[in-house]
């Protein structure tokens, strides 16, 4: 069983899975955050996270997103990259202006199924099923695109890894004869 913790802020890692706005009992907006192992409940909105986690990586939601413009010309509802590194991409279920948005972890999705006409479910690689307010069409759109975007981005990183590679260097032994002990300190000594 997951374990649920409240907190007022929540720093997105490797180990998030979704980002989730819900409803809670007092029919108050609020957000689930969902880890391998771990439920949070947090005051912010799954976008404010997401954006505060962009920013915690040098950017922010918005410059993510205009980055994946620049890179794939996804305009609406754009997956991004939170941290290319360490292998975080999200996408969005609706616009991220929306307080129904919520937030997926590409790399953590083992399979998607159609559960209605308007409902998909999203079944993770660690066995957590969630349903969207989405259709299967649409979010199986956002899983491609990601991995289209996802596709296109580490293949940049990786060109440019093999252009800029450093240079290595060598230890090349000094003309004159090595030092003794007695004589590296006796600059100092005067």
């Amino acid at each position: 069983m997951l374990n649920e913790y409240f907190i007022p802020s929540y720093e997105i890692n490797p180990m998030t899975i979704a980002v989730i706005a819900q409803q809670n009992k007092f029919g108050e907006r609020t957000t689930f955050v969902y880890e391998d192992t771990e439920e949070y409940i947090v005051d912010y909105s799954p976008s404010k996270v997401i954006d505060h986690a962009c920013k915690y990586f040098g950017s922010s939601l918005k410059g993510r997103q205009e980055g994946t413009k620049d890179i794939c010309g996804i305009t609406h509802k754009a997956p991004i990259s939170i941290d290319p590194a360490s292998g975080m991409y999200f996408f969005p279920t609706t616009s991220p202006t929306s307080s129904k948005c919520s937030w997926i972890a590409h790399s953590h999705i083992d399979k998607v199924k159609k559960a209605s006409n308007s409902l998909s479910e999203v079944i993770f690689k660690n066995g957590k099923r969630l349903l969207f307010d989405v259709s299967y069409g649409s979010l199986m759109n956002q899983v491609q695109r990601t991995a289209q975007f996802r596709y296109l981005l580490d293949n940049r990183i990786s060109f440019l890894r093999l252009q800029h590679k450093p240079a290595e260097y060598v230890a090349e032994p000094s003309p004159k004869a090595p030092l003794q002990s007695s004589e590296l300190f006796s600059e100092w000594k005067d």
